[in-house]
């Protein structure tokens, strides 16, 4: 017993000669941690990690029992395994780096006050993106619309066809309608305006999407794994209406769950949050002189 409090004191008795460094490394290598061992359970990765484990586990039953001849083949695979694990890993890691790569962390620090009011996402622009949605789901048109937020989508822009219109109800359906020259393909949402339409979305590799989805949904889920954008879909078979955001698709029942959650992902509370509530009342206001 007496050693075992030897044991546990050894463990803390460097707590009271820690200093601001020291707290500030572990804080970060936890954070890191936490991070990869997050990233690991939200991808297929968790189910790699877990073959390893078994791998670990039987090395360590091998050990036990002193089985050399396995001990011997596990160390000559060991050689190689660093090799394997980056050839095994290698669409996650990637999409890691993607998302590492894209965060547009200083760039809102230099923009003008012109870039500033076209990067503003209003209150207008919610109404007529769920007007729109809802509208082409009363009719089954199929619809993708990517909200650009932090990570940039210039890759994305770059497969579509520009337009930089000033989003509407009217501007949206008319891209999506059939038979129209840019109704294929995704329409890109930067501030207050359409950016580009037509354009490509990587497909996500998740086996967990049902099967009953078709590309479209499985497109704004893939966009929505590597960016931090907002992606609403509109399915062509049955008129729902589905958000993607973080890998994960979620159905949206009515234009109020719809306008709640744009206004929650894309209106800073602290900088719109007045300005937002003064917009919503006068437009509400106006259209309800419209309709007297």
């Amino acid at each position: 017993m007496a050693s075992f409090f030897t044991t546990v004191y050894s463990w803390f008795a460097f707590v009271p000669r820690m200093t601001f460094k020291n707290v500030i490394e572990i804080a970060l290598i936890a954070l890191l941690v936490y991070e990869m061992l997050l990233w690991i359970k939200n991808t297929r990765a968790w189910t790699l990690l877990r073959g390893i484990l078994f791998i670990f586990a039987f090395f360590l039953f091998a050990t036990i029992l002193q089985l050399d001849t396995i001990l011997w083949l596990l160390e000559k695979f060991s050689f190689i395994a660093v090799t394997a694990l980056l050839i095994i890993f290698q669409p996650e890691l990637r999409k890691a780096l993607e998302q590492l790569g894209s965060q547009n962390v200083f760039g809102r620090l230099f923009q003008t006050e012109t870039e500033m009011a076209r990067a503003e996402f209003t209150a207008k622009t919610i109404s007529e993106l769920v007007r729109a949605c809802f509208e082409m789901s009363r009719v089954k048109t199929g619809a993708l619309i990517v909200i650009e937020k932090g990570t940039p989508l210039g890759e994305i822009e770059r497969t579509g066809i520009e337009v930089d219109g000033v989003v509407t109800s009217q501007l949206l359906i008319n891209i999506f309608e059939h038979n129209t020259p840019l109704h294929d393909g995704a329409v890109l949402i930067r501030g207050n305006r359409v950016a580009a339409a037509t354009c490509y979305l990587p497909l996500s590799e998740n086996m967990d999407i049902s099967k009953a989805l078709g590309t479209r949904h499985r497109a704004a889920v893939g966009v929505s794994e590597t960016t931090d954008s907002v992606t609403l879909v509109v399915s062509e078979e049955t008129g729902s209406v589905s958000v993607a955001q973080g890998g994960q698709l979620r159905r949206i029942k009515d234009p109020d769950a719809l306008t709640t959650l744009l206004k929650q992902e894309m209106v800073k509370e602290e900088e719109n949050s007045a300005r937002f509530g003064i917009v919503w009342k006068m437009r509400k206001k106006n259209e309800g002189k419209a309709a007297e």
